[in-house]
C-alpha cells in the first residue's frame, strides 16, 4: 500500500483529536479518531482504577489494533491517513504506568505484553510519527475547558505519570520518521507562520504537497 499513514501522539488533552480534526478537514486527509467515547470503563476507570485498569486497557489494545487493521485495508486514494493515538501508546503508554503504579498486577501484565507484542507484529508502522509535547499545566486547562465528565476526576499525579512516560517512549521511538509540535507554543490554527511550518515538515515525509503553489493552506 503506497497511501501514507501519519500518527498523532500525546498526552491527554494535547490536542490530538484537534491536529486530526484538522488536517481532515484542510487538507482531504482521511482520519481515525480514538475511541475514547465508545470505551464502557472509562468512567469506572477514572473512579476505581484498581477495579478497572485492566479491562480498560484491554478494550483499548483491541479497539487500537481494529483501528491499525482498518487502516492497512483503507482502499488507495492517494490520501494521506491520519490516526488519533496509537496501539504503540496504549501498551508503552499507559498500561506501562498502571502496572508500575500497582493498579494492574504482574500476571495480567504479563498476559497484556504477550497480546500486544504479537498485535504489535502485524502492524505497519507509519510514514510519520508526530508529537505533541503539552507541559502540564497547559494539559490541566484544556482538559477543564471541554468538559469531558469522565476526565473531571484525572488526578494531576496522573497526568504527570504520563508525561514523564511519553518522554521516555519518544525518546526510544525508532519505527519512522518523527515531527515535534510544542503545542503551547506552536498555534497552527491562528498563526500562519506556525501553520506552514507544521504542514511543510508534514509534506518532507508523505511525499506530495498539501498546500497550494502559493505556499497556503
Amino acid at each position: 500500500m503506497n497511501t501514507k499513514i501519519i500518527a498523532v501522539a500525546g498526552n491527554i488533552g494535547a490536542g490530538k483529536s484537534s491536529l486530526v480534526d484538522w488536517l481532515s478537514k484542510q487538507f482531504k486527509m482521511v482520519p481515525f479518531f480514538e475511541p475514547h467515547d465508545e470505551n464502557p470503563y472509562l468512567s469506572d476507570f477514572y473512579g476505581d482504577m484498581f477495579r478497572w485498569a485492566f479491562s480498560s486497557q484491554l478494550f483499548f489494545l483491541i479497539k487500537r489494533f481494529q483501528i491499525h487493521q482498518k487502516i492497512a485495508q483503507f482502499p488507495g486514494t492517494g490520501r494521506p491517513l491520519v490516526q488519533d493515538r496509537t496501539l504503540y501508546e496504549d501498551a508503552e503508554i499507559f498500561a506501562k504506568h498502571l502496572h508500575r503504579a500497582g493498579y494492574i498486577d504482574d500476571r495480567d501484565y504479563g498476559t497484556y505484553q504477550d497480546l500486544y507484542l504479537t498485535l504489535r507484529n502485524e502492524l505497519r508502522p507509519p510514514d510519520l510519527m508526530i508529537y505533541l509535547r503539552c507541559p502540564l499545566r497547559t494539559l490541566t486547562k484544556r482538559i477543564t475547558r471541554r468538559g469531558r465528565d469522565f476526565e473531571k476526576a484525572i488526578p494531576r499525579a496522573y497526568l504527570k505519570s504520563l508525561e514523564v512516560l511519553y518522554e521516555e517512549w519518544f525518546e526510544n521511538y525508532k519505527l519512522s520518521p518523527t515531527l515535534v509540535i510544542e503545542t503551547d507554543r506552536v498555534d497552527y490554527i491562528e498563526h500562519l507562520f506556525d501553520r506552514l511550518h507544521v504542514v511543510r515538515a508534514i509534506e518532507e515525509h508523505v511525499g506530495r504537497k498539501i498546500t497550494s503553489d502559493r505556499g497556503e493552506p
